[in-house]
């Protein structure tokens, strides 16, 4: 026998050997009562209670934080104002933050967010590369007691400030990682829940529970944060949001960790089974007959044409901006700025762009459902919940990757690896082309490539899966684009066919608030919104907005052969109210953001405008509970002035919030934004009724908005583009493969 096999066998007898030996010493034989064996409580022996949830480890763990090692950010410096906090920095806060009274009295306390305090808008703009920063500061929301404070740390100075002691609207910080994670085991340690459960024909070895954010309601939530929790079977699959134990719902005490009630209107509904539940490449076989794909690369033989400098600072073609990781809004554009062909000059075009909130209401009004109305960024952290890009499937083989170094619970860094990717596209599409007739004689053929850059991140949030990408074109528009993917949250029934629905007197289904996707499954209907913070400076921070109303002109009697046309109406819009806009098909208008103050040659003021794709807009009731949450959905469109307090949708506090801190609130302030440094939010909608081919995962459903240039530059500013030729290009030998 060769040495390395006989090491190879040896290793696997000794392993062999302690699994047995584990296996008898920490699993005795069963408990002698029920009672023993159901009591989830800390001084419980039960081995079931130690091993009763596979998702999440056998014993409840500490929270564990990534190394900080990875990629050397312990040695990362910030090189410009709008640079996140690095590693050493956030260490710096968490010793000044420790010797403050707040935190040193022995309190319970935890640090809900940790983040750069960004310096004023005007001293970005005016900071020049290589001159000193501005002084660096981080701003900490931090619960102590059942108190929230707002403090600043100075990293310079060492001092920190208490800005708001408590803060004075409705509503709690977004959750740390660590209280979900705990909420996770609270219900398995309560004997009435396992009881339950139990009696519902499920082992608890197979249970999972997952924390829900409550929503606000009234009296019920307030004066303590509370979050709900359902439970899933995962025997048989890794999908086990298909397997709910519908209509068990346990209400948590979030500070506390104890269960406050326990509401179960499903006893007579099963668990569905986990038959074609799994998606999971390795585990589904081969039997599909459908011709499969050969593998697509796009190679680059020079490289890639970007480059990202000082970490942060990415230049692509002609564009140039500073990008960021953040724990709230998942990704940050600033300092967004295009190079003119034509004056060779770099402009600005936007400040700062992000995804402000992202709200999921399901249309359901029964006790286990109708609070499921999330905001994934203000409740859960749209960052936060950002997971690794996975090479060559997320992005593509020349993508480069960037981290988020974001704070755990007690201030200690941490490190989300690939969170980010950035990489240039080519899909065949075309950037501008014609082609002469023969009839002018003429034998022009100009074609021009379209390659675009792609600045992506992809975010769990539950079961849903978010990809949020920012297109770059190099003719000046700029595509946000939401895909949706993942897996849905369903509904246990007692229905395995549509034939068994129940139907009144006159035909009329019984209102399933679904579509039944498989046997004892409703997929929920549901909507998705993802609101838009875009602070555009095009050409400067004073600009205006200008709604181009388009109109049909009935010509005069004998003017004209034709009875009508379309004409363009520009209106200034002064104030707030006037800039909230609901889009319609049939009231149909272009949305610019114009600086007056600078003209085209021609006279034009320069300009972008937002251009909307497919969307939807909100159909409850505006003095629906979740919607007065949600009321900066009411509208597609809005615009504020610039303040730097103002930039979450749904308010800085937005767990259990009653909406009194909401972009709808302070655009009924109709202050001035003519001619002013003003914020253009768009809010992208999707309806999902949900259909069978949503099972057991969604294919990803996209939409999108532009920024376009409008009259921004002189003239097409691709017109110098240059067409591809062969020797560009690499030669690869492919295998032919007949039709």
């Amino acid at each position: 026998m060769e040495p390395k096999t006989f090491f190879s066998l040896i290793f696997l007898i000794v392993t062999a050997g302690f699994i047995i030996s584990f296996t008898s010493t920490n699993f005795p034989h069963a408990p002698s009562s029920t009672t023993g064996l159901l009591d989830c409580t800390e001084s419980s022996s039960s081995p079931l209670c130690a091993s009763r949830n596979f998702l999440f480890n056998k014993q409840k763990p500490p929270f564990s934080k990534p190394n900080p090692n990875n990629h050397g950010h312990l040695s990362d410096t910030p090189n410009h104002p709008l640079d996140p906090l690095t590693v050493m920095e956030f260490n710096k806060v968490r010793y000044l933050l420790s010797s403050h009274a707040l935190f040193s009295s022995g309190a319970p306390h935890a640090f809900h967010s940790i983040v750069l305090e960004e310096p004023e808008k005007n001293l970005v703009r005016n900071w020049k590369r290589g001159s000193p920063l501005p002084p660096r500061k981080a701003s900490v929301i931090a619960r102590v007691g059942s108190d929230t404070h707002v403090l600043t740390a100075d990293l310079s100075s060492g001092r920190v400030d208490i800005v708001d002691s408590p803060f004075p609207v409705s509503g709690y910080p977004m959750m740390t990682l660590e209280e979900m994670n705990d909420v996770t085991f609270v219900p398995l340690s309560n004997a009435d829940v396992n009881r339950t459960i139990v009696a519902r024909g499920v082992n608890l070895t197979d249970v999972c529970c997952f924390p829900l954010s409550s929503g606000w309601y009234g009296k019920k939530e307030e004066n303590k944060r509370v979050i709900k929790s359902q439970c899933y079977s995962t025997q048989g699959t890794a999908n086990f949001y298909m397997r709910p134990i519908e209509g068990l719902t346990i209400l948590i005490d979030l500070d506390t960790k104890q269960v406050i009630e326990i509401v179960d209107t499903g006893s007579n509904i099963p668990i569905p089974g986990s038959t074609n539940t799994e998606y999971r490449f390795k585990n589904l076989g081969i039997s599909d007959k459908t011709r499969g794909l050969n593998p697509i690369s796009i190679e680059q033989p020079r490289g890639p044409s970007f480059v990202i400098e000082d970490n942060h600072l990415v230049k692509w073609a002609n564009w140039e901006f500073h990008l960021k990781p953040d724990p709230r809004a998942g990704v940050v554009l600033s300092q967004v700025r295009v190079h003119d062909p034509d004056t060779q000059e770099t402009r600005e075009v936007m400040y700062q762009g992000f995804v402000s909130e992202l709200f999921v209401p399901y249309m359901d009004p029964s006790d286990a459902w109708y609070f499921k109305t999330y905001m994934d960024a203000g409740e859960y952290g749209f960052g936060l919940q950002a997971m690794p890009l996975v090479p060559l499937n997320d992005c593509p083989r020349n993508a480069a990757y960037m981290d988020g170094v974001f704070t755990a619970a007690d201030g200690t860094p941490f490190v989300r690896e690939n969170m980010v990717c950035i990489f240039e596209r080519y899909a065949g599409d075309i950037g501008w082309r014609h082609s002469e007739s023969p009839i002018s004689g003429l034998p022009i053929k100009e074609v021009r490539p379209k390659v675009t850059l792609v600045v992506r991140m992809a975010a769990s949030v539950g079961n849903y899966d978010y990809i949020i990408d920012y297109e770059f074109q190099t003719d000046g528009l700029i595509k946000a684009k939401v895909g949706l993917s993942g897996i849905l949250m369903v509904k246990g029934t007692s229905y395995q066919n549509k034939n068994q629905v129940i139907k009144d007197k006159e035909g009329n289904e019984e209102e399933l608030h679904g579509t039944l996707l498989a046997e004892n499954i409703i997929g929920v209907i549901h909507d998705h919104y993802v609101t838009f913070y875009l602070d555009l400076d095009v050409d400067g921070p004073d600009n205006t907005f200008v709604k181009v109303n388009l109109k049909r002109q009935e010509t005069e009697p004998g003017e004209s052969p034709r009875k009508s046309y379309m004409k363009a109406v520009k209106n200034i819009v002064k104030t707030e109210k006037d800039a909230q806009i609901k889009l319609s098909l049939y009231d149909p208008s272009e949305f610019h953001v114009v600086n007056s103050a600078k003209t085209t040659r021609v006279g034009n003021p320069t300009g972008y405008k937002i251009v909307p794709r497919a969307t939807a807009a909100s159909l409850l009731d505006h003095d629906d509970p979740p919607q007065k949450r949600g009321a900066f959905t009411n509208n597609q469109i809005w615009v504020t002035p610039y303040n730097k307090s103002e930039k979450w949708a749904a308010g800085l506090f937005t767990y259990q919030s009653h909406g009194d801190d909401t972009l709808a609130v302070w655009s009924d302030r109709d202050r001035d934004i003519e001619n002013k440094d003003i914020v253009v939010w768009y809010t992208l909608g999707f309806h999902h009724v949900p259909c069978q081919e949503d099972f057991p995962i969604m294919p990803t459903v996209s939409s999108s908005f532009d920024l376009k240039p409008a009259n921004f530059f002189e003239r097409n500013p691709i017109l110098r583009a240059a067409p591809n030729f062969e020797h560009d290009l690499p030669v690869c030998e492919a295998k032919y493969v007949s039709a």
